[in-house]
């Protein structure tokens, strides 16, 4: 009987740098997710790649002194070579560079002409030259780019556009009456700032840099980022090449995996363009957070960039693997931090799994010189850990479904904290102490390899370097490591073998491996004090204490907070001032997202004229701080009321 398909995808990573922790998060995660499918017995497709066309790939590779070809070659050995030292299984890696991929575009970009879909137009508004990025009117902030804060030109472009209205209904229905987004909480999200306002039509051609794919019927123009990008999970099967044939047995993907700030693309204008295509959507769009580290992004010039290589050589992949997977919960952000991994490898890899491994292979050999008797004797305390480990795959498998890994996780660990319970409720060193209790010891230590034998085989799929090393102690051979047997609980043999070995986690000590990881971070990019000063925005002339008192400055609290459409640098906030609700927009998008900031206590300008932004009317100001490249909200204590005013 032919294998049940299954297809799973990373997006396709883009190369203008090296790879970090937040790249292996979605790595590891699809890639045990589709190690688990293949052990309950799928025929897995499992796909990765780079997205290596742009102006940015173009401009580094300038700077380097190499072709855009050459530039992308090198970081992607660095991607292929940090999936290995990770053990990812991948089945397919794709490289928008690829013949093949090439080929596939230029015809889906033709299809869509041809359909309708795609037309010729020109791109009118304002051009920012330093972010080399067009804007409407609307979409200025004061009159200035609302990326940068610098002035704008007029300017055009020719370019062609993709019809996006005609699919809104049906990618509405799609996000609020399917499953189709894991978490589905972002769903309304999505509809309220994108669709409800109207889908506008998207660029997808650029004429202005030549790395790309160029359009067959207009080579003046290269099929710009998402179309080029998107189309890779199609083209990776065959279709519209001659590459691979595959499309028709594993098309609809089963899950594809993605960070939260390409959550639009993939479910707004990728399925648009399915639909277009006249082709099967994905079963579903698993969207997690962002890895940020101690709290904060991570940024080169913080000097807090997480080097998964470093980490992976010191600890092990398969420890890294398992501290960012049970970290983070799917849709929301996960704060690295090295003292928390130290921790959670001391606790639950050498303290959980690692000591109740060596504990029961340690008294297999102490009581029974490594080989357990026939002769066993069963007691109403086997029953709670023996139904513990039963139930586990049900478990496993309902959580695998919602793509919630670090709940699997727990989940296992409950198991191994469980047997561990069973080693001090049995006290198995008391019952050596009579030849009598023989048969019941052995029937203890039993329990024990069959515990460890369920929990690691589902673990497997999660650590798979370190696994087999513990079946190698615990007496397990590679046939009873199977989706079946993971169902049952006595499948190894009664007269079960063991073997001493070595430490499988070994305890950290928390001061010598902070300051060592420490060590390891790239100092702060430092600056003269002449240099900060002049980075710093010049004091203003002064003022009078009248013309001060001219500005009310009151305490409020945010009580709603939502992106505001087609305007991705601002967010509109509804605020308690104290004496009602107000609106104010800001533009500080690009540092909070809407869920940190309700609830917080914020300075707002009360007495501000109102001002349309992108069409939305704000009715003052927030106050922020320039830090660097940075903008910080200015928080207030909680305990100041909503009204009180600064002075």
């Amino acid at each position: 009987m032919d294998k049940k398909p299954y297809y799973i995808t990373t997006p396709i990573y883009y190369p203008s740098g090296n790879p970090h922790i937040g790249h292996c998060y979605t790595t590891a995660a699809c890639d045990s997710i589709a190690r688990y499918r293949r052990l309950q017995g799928y025929d897995v497709m499992f796909l990765t790649g780079t997205d290596e066309h742009g102006l940015k790939i173009e401009q580094k590779a300038k700077e380097k002194g190499v072709t855009p070809k050459q530039y992308v070659d090198e970081i992607v050995e660095i991607f292929k070579n940090l999936w290995k030292t990770m053990n990812i299984s991948y089945d397919r890696y794709i490289r928008t560079t690829d013949d093949y991929h090439v080929e596939s575009v230029q015809k889906i970009f033709k299809d869509l002409y041809d359909k309708g879909y795609i037309y010729k137009g020109k791109y009118v508004g304002k051009y920012c030259t330093p972010c080399e990025s067009f804007w409407t009117d609307s979409q200025l902030v004061n009159g200035k780019c609302p990326d940068c804060g610098r002035d704008v030109i007029d300017a055009s472009e020719e370019a062609y556009f993709f019809k996006m209205s005609p699919f809104a209904d049906r990618i509405e229905k799609l996000l609020l009456e399917t499953d189709y987004l894991q978490p589905r909480t972002r769903a309304v999200e999505l509809v309220n700032n994108f669709i409800k306002p109207g889908l506008e039509d998207l660029c997808v051609s650029r004429t202005s840099f030549t790395w790309g794919i160029p359009a067959t019927f207009d080579e003046k123009h290269v099929v710009y980022v998402w179309i080029d990008a998107l189309s890779n999970y199609i083209s990776a099967l065959g279709y519209m090449n001659e590459k691979y044939d595959d499309f028709d047995k594993f098309w609809p993907a089963d899950v594809h995996m993605v960070a939260k700030d390409i959550m639009r693309f993939h479910a707004i204008i990728w399925p648009a363009m399915l639909m277009a295509l006249d082709l099967p959507l994905p079963k579903h769009l698993a969207v997690h957070g962002w890895i940020t580290f101690n709290g904060e992004k991570m940024s080169k010039s913080l000097g807090n960039v997480v080097d998964p290589i470093v980490l992976s050589e010191r600890y092990g992949a398969d420890t890294i693997r398992y501290h960012i997977l049970r970290e983070m919960a799917l849709g929301s952000d996960s704060s690295f931090s090295n003292e928390v991994m130290i921790k959670r490898i001391n606790a639950d890899l050498a303290n959980d799994l690692g000591n109740l491994v060596s504990r029961t292979v340690a008294m297999v050999i102490k009581y029974f010189d490594g080989t357990l008797p026939a002769e066993k004797q069963s007691a109403p305390e086997d029953k709670e850990l023996i139904d513990m480990a039963l139930a586990l795959r049900g478990t496993v498998d309902k959580l695998m479904d919602e793509t919630q890994l670090n709940n699997v996780l727990a989940e296992i660990f409950k198991v191994i904290s469980r047997a561990n319970k069973y080693i001090d409720e049995t006290a198995p060193w008391v019952l050596a102490k009579d030849e009598a209790n023989k048969p019941r010891l052995a029937a203890v230590l039993y329990n024990l390899l069959e515990a460890i034998r369920i929990t690691t085989t589902l673990l497997s799929c999660f650590m798979p370097s370190t696994m087999p090393k513990v079946w190698e102690q615990t007496g397990v051979t590679q046939d009873m490591v199977t989706y079946e047997n993971a169902g049952k609980f006595g499948v190894l043999p009664e007269n079960v073998t063991v073997t001493k070995g070595d430490i499988i986690f070994p305890r950290f000590d928390m001061d010598t491996e902070i300051e060592y990881l420490n060590s390891l971070l790239p100092a702060p990019e430092k600056k003269d004090e002449d240099k900060d000063k002049a980075n710093l925005t010049p004091i203003l002339d002064t003022i009078s204490i009248d013309d001060f008192a001219k500005i009310d400055l009151r305490v409020a609290e945010v009580k709603q907070c939502e992106k505001v459409p087609k305007a991705k640098k601002l967010l509109k906030l509804i605020l308690d001032d104290g004496f009602g609700e107000r609106q104010v927009v800001s533009g500080i998008a690009k540092w909070y997202a809407p869920e940190e900031l309700v609830g917080k206590k914020i300075i707002v300008v009360a007495n501000l004229a109102p001002a349309k932004l992108c069409g939305v009317e704000s009715q003052g100001m927030i106050v922020a701080a320039d830090v660097g490249e940075d903008a910080k909200v200015i928080f207030v204590d909680k305990d100041i009321p909503n009204g009180s005013k600064l002075r």
